[in-house]
């Protein structure tokens, strides 16, 4: 004890210094107190801007004595801390009744303040320090500035230890004073201002002690508890404490992101025009743009569109820009200031599967960095409702189908409003198809339910945005920036004539083609693409879009035959690494075609190829492996591949002719920002096309229409079945006027000629009660008479209430469209009376996706003679093939067999997961259909992987496909944990063809996807140990209250 003893002297005399005793620093000021002279100013400036230093503190070992610990300093000696405070609770109780109150919020503000200022995860020295200087000057003028500065004083003489007491005290304390983030850190050398851009006016004035002063309890109360015994307590206790030992580089960098984080919140809830280091965010966020991406500086438009009023005060925001543009670094942004300042969760909804992977990796270690998990929610990957996180939030990227049941879930669940942020990418979709009408729901429900999610909407290809900012209550924002300056052509024949809007007709001539042709050439070849693709090949690179699949193989076969020698010189060995590497994903098979044009640089590109070709053939052409692709209009709006040049070999999708937003996309792709200096498109044309070309490069965008009444039971039929399942609309005047306000709603004067909106509603909700998805309860209204059969059209005379059947239900859960619900219904009840378990077959059948069975016409003529269903035929031979393919799962060996395509194959098998998916959520809401659960679970898994039980873990981690899972399985690379604990350097030298870039976003995700797993477990314990809010004796005492 005498040891410890002596340390805590040694430790505190070091500190100990002279200051004023507690009776002269409350004592009441004179008048000439109240008039400091300028040098006395001067030096209090001096004085408050001086940063104050400590000594390190040597941590103490533990002893039981409860013998004074604080030697001849801190004690009972005349002139100690306490007695101090002791001589001022007597002098309080002495004091004249007048003076009792202010005297006691002194004392209440000597420990609010100590409290405020000793919160060790911020450091923002530089602010206190001018906060401490106004002070100082206001000192002189009242009584209640006195008791701020000497808390802040009273605060440097206490031991460090004492950081836990004011912690806990405060958790219990009520917050009269001052809120602003002006903490420091004890380190003399860490003295560092974290945010210097934030102004004075940011900082919030200590406040007045009149303003609270009609709340005060009364001071007998205050007397009951000697703040002396509180402190004295406390510094024992902590005395006897071991003080932790933690690395001090890693504490500043915590204290230092914890405190931006606290300023980024407070500037955007203050409304501020002040922003953080980097538009709200920790410094870390750019530090990290930097390293992961090699962003650097935004574009200014960028910049504005961050600053735009609007985004400040959370409104709807679209904006428009043409394609690579930087648009997705805006939205990303926004989404980390949702994420990690106003903590709330977000959802990003993009069109494809392969374009929601490729975010899942790049934003996975952004996510590892800052502490909030990156959600995959594309085929048949994600949870509904998703898994409510205790601390973390959850950035979900999402397809668009996947969007509508993560938002359904989240409404029925009660859980909307945790949503702060929605971003959709591709806004246009809107308007294509059946996938655009599941967009509109999705974006009309979120406006109907929660008006707290914000909604930010991006496209490259947007003409009426004035129907869209209505319907989404957005503001409009857009620019014609490109990083990289754009030059668009025409090609007639020999003449290549440049796209100039000045010009009489559109287009001034530029050149004409210099190469020469032999005559073989000219038959094989006579739009002169040879010519074309060799002015910028091998030392840059081209897109070639062709109207067919076929054409596009058949063009990179072409351009190869006349292609020199000397292109096969070009990074040879990297090439040869390309060929062996899709071997080895294709157990040991190879394209012929790819075969012959890889090693002079060329490759095709469409939706033949299986993902695992795709996704090799791109990673090769980003890297400059391979100069040339002969690709289909899907790659222009799939991954980010630009070009050089993009040469357009017809102005056809296949036979369709080319429309003014597919040619923006396709030429968008021209010019790689930071590469190349100038983009250049070719549109390739005949003189019978001429004059509609002529039209396509003058006329705008085209607008999008709503597709909701157009796509029926995909559409307006599956709308009404969600809103009455989810209780959001369950009446007809409900219903009609949820419509008034979706997409369709707005456009309904253009899009409906012959029927009025709330004629089709009618139509629609009746439709739903014949097929036995919805039920009518009517309601006797005062005109009405009580009709149970007939909807009446005149919402003045009858109201219905709508509830959802099971079936409903089950069909609106499980996202089946309403078109095969009740065959699905019927199949699988048939199913029951023989189901045979003896292999996968008869399951496989059932999950089958009843759309996919138009595609494929099988030649089994015994079948039609016995004259089967048709449609049944085509789904058991797709069944067949998808049996056959978990039996061997080789794509290559199954798409032979079959005489199918091996990209068609695999599409087959993602659709039939997804299907498989789907049918289980549909089972689940039905309780005679329990039998298929379990065996749903297991079959969905085997068609998402299709591969052997040992890859699955693997294969689980976004962007390993099952060639790349059998190199890391091979390696000794077996669970998620060796994934999620390898050093992407090592794993650089041990698997063949991975670059440093997939290595570490195959790191990340693996992490990211652990700590998922973990913190699930995490959940699901607390809430095993958590007591139940209906426990009987909570309910009973609830009920007294």
């Amino acid at each position: 004890m005498d040891e410890c003893g002596s340390r805590i002297r040694r430790r505190v005399s070091v500190r100990k210094r002279n200051r004023p005793s507690l009776e002269t620093t409350f004592a009441t000021p004179t008048a000439a107190e109240l008039k400091p002279s300028n040098e006395e100013k001067e030096e209090e400036e001096k004085a408050g801007s001086r940063r104050r230093k400590t000594v390190g503190v040597q941590p103490l070992e533990n002893d039981d004595s409860e013998e004074d610990m604080f030697g001849d300093y801190d004690s009972y000696s005349e002139n100690s801390f306490l007695a101090q405070v002791d001589d001022l609770e007597q002098k309080y109780v002495q004091l004249p009744e007048n003076r009792k109150h202010d005297t006691d919020l002194a004392t209440e503000d000597l420990c609010s303040e100590s409290i405020k200022h000793n919160k060790i995860n911020i450091t923002t020295v530089g602010s206190f320090t001018e906060l401490k200087m106004e002070e100082h000057t206001k000192n002189q003028s009242g009584h209640e500035d006195v008791s701020i500065e000497l808390g802040a004083d009273l605060l440097y003489e206490l031991p460090s230890s004492q950081v836990l007491y004011f912690g806990n005290l405060q958790n219990s304390s009520n917050d009269f004073g001052d809120q602003s983030s002006k903490e420091r850190d004890c380190d003399s050398t860490s003295h560092k201002t974290v945010n210097e851009e934030l102004p004075n006016n940011n900082v919030e004035q200590p406040q007045q002690i009149d303003a609270f002063s009609n709340g005060k309890t009364s001071s007998d109360v205050n007397r009951r508890k000697s703040l002396k015994d509180h402190l004295k307590s406390a510094m024992t206790g902590n005395a006897k404490a071991q003080t932790p030992m933690f690395s001090r580089t890693k504490q500043l960098k915590e204290s230092r992101l914890s405190e931006e984080i606290n300023v980024a919140k407070k500037t955007i809830e203050s409304s501020s025009d002040d922003l953080g280091p980097f538009y709200s965010l920790p410094s870390k966020v750019r530090d990290l743009y930097v390293q992961f991406k090699g962003i650097e500086k935004l574009y200014e438009w960028q910049h504005t569109c961050l600053t735009l009023n609007s985004v400040q005060e959370r409104k709807n925001l679209i904006y428009s820009l043409p394609t690579s543009g930087g648009k997705t670094l805006v939205a990303e942004i926004l989404m980390l200031q949702e994420l990690l300042c106003r903590r709330k969760d977000v959802l990003m909804i993009l069109p494809y599967v392969a374009i929601v992977q490729e975010k899942i990796s790049g934003l996975s270690s952004f996510g590892i960095e800052l502490g909030f998990f990156v959600e995959e929610y594309a085929g048949s990957k994600g949870k509904f409702p998703p898994i409510k996180r205790r601390e973390k939030k959850s950035l979900y990227i999402a397809t668009i189908e996947k969007g509508h049941g993560l938002v359904n879930s989240l409404i029925e669940t009660g859980r909307i409003s945790s949503l702060g942020l929605v971003v959709v990418d591709e806004l246009h979709m809107i308007g294509e198809g059946s996938r655009g009408a599941v967009l509109e729901m999705t974006l009309a429900k979120l406006l109907y339910t929660s008006k707290t999610t914000q909604i930010i909407g991006m496209s490259a290809t947007l003409n009426n945005v004035e129907d869209l900012q209505e319907f989404l209550q957005a503001e409009y924002y857009t620019s014609q920036f490109r990083p990289v300056e754009l030059k668009e052509y025409l090609k007639i024949n020999d003449s290549i004539c440049e796209v100039d809007s000045k010009a009489e007709n559109g287009m001034t001539f530029s050149r004409l083609l210099n190469y020469k042709y032999s005559d073989t050439l000219k038959k094989m070849d006579p739009d002169h693409l040879v010519a074309l693709v060799t002015e910028v090949i091998p030392n840059y690179s081209c897109l070639v879009f062709c109207p067919t699949k076929k054409n596009c193989e058949n063009v990179a076969e072409m351009i190869c035959t006349f292609l020199s020698k000397e292109y096969m010189k070009h990074r040879e060995k990297e090439k040869q690494e390309v060929i062996k590497n899709l071997k080895n994903i294709s157990s040991g098979n190879l394209c012929p075609v790819l075969k012959r044009t890889i090693p002079l640089g060329v490759a095709y590109h469409h939706s033949g190829l299986t993902s695992d070709e795709r996704k090799l053939l791109e990673e090769a052409y980003s890297t400059g492996v391979l100069c040339l692709l002969t690709c289909t209009s899907t790659l222009a709006a799939g991954v980010n591949l630009p070009a050089r040049r993009v040469i357009l070999r017809a102005p056809y999708v296949a036979k369709a002719f080319l429309k003014r937003n597919q040619y923006k996309q396709m030429i968008g792709r021209a010019g790689r920002a930071g590469i190349d200096s100038v983009g250049e498109s070719i549109l390739i044309l005949q003189e019978k096309d001429k004059q509609q070309v002529l039209d396509l490069i003058s006329r705008p965008l085209e607008n999008c229409y709503s597709h909701l009444v157009q796509e029926s039971t995909k559409g307006i039929q599956t709308l009404f079945l969600s809103l009455v399942g989810l209780k959001i609309a369950t009446n007809l005047d409900d219903i009609y006027h949820f419509m008034t306000g979706t997409f369709f709603g707005v456009q309904q004067k253009i899009l409906l000629k012959e029927k009025s909106l709330w004629e089709i509603t009618v139509e629609s909700l009746r439709y739903l009660i014949e097929k036995g998805l919805l039920q009518k309860d009517p309601i006797l209204t005062e005109k009405g008479r009580m009709q149970k059969d007939t909807l009446y059209e005149s919402k003045e005379e009858f109201q219905y209430s709508f509830h959802i059947t099971k079936l409903g239900r089950a069909s609106f859960k499980g996202t089946i469209d309403l078109a095969y619900c009740d065959i699905l219904y019927r199949d699988l009840k048939k199913g029951l009376e023989g189901l045979v378990l003896e292999s996968l077959l008869h399951l496989i059948y059932l999950t089958t996706p009843y759309d996919m069975a138009f595609q494929r016409d099988p030649d089994w003529m015994i079948y039609f003679r016995q004259k089967v269903d048709k449609n049944i035929v085509n789904r058991l031979y797709l069944s067949f093939i998808l049996y056959t393919l978990l039996k061997e799962t080789n794509i290559w060996n199954v798409s032979e067999k079959f005489n199918m395509p091996r990209g068609y194959v695999q599409n087959l098998l993602t659709a039939a997961a997804t299907f498989s998916s789907c049918v289980l959520h549909f089972c689940e809401e039905l309780e005679e259909f329990w039998v298929y659960r379990a065996l749903f679970v297991e079959l969905t898994k085997k068609l998402t992987y299709c591969v052997k039980a040992e890859l699955i873990p693997l294969m689980e981690v976004t962007g390993v496909l099952e060639g790349r899972a059998k190199q890391l399985y091979n390696a000794g690379y077996k669970s998620l944990a060796h994934l999620a604990n390898a050093d992407p350097e090592v794993l650089i030298r041990t698997i063949d063809h991975l670059s440093r870039r997939q290595a570490k976003q195959i790191v990340s995700s693996a992490k990211m996807l652990l700590h998922e797993k973990a913190e699930a477990l995490q959940e699901e314990v607390e809430e095993l140990l958590r007591l139940p809010s209906d426990f009987p004796g909570i309910v009973a005492s609830s009920e007294k209250a």
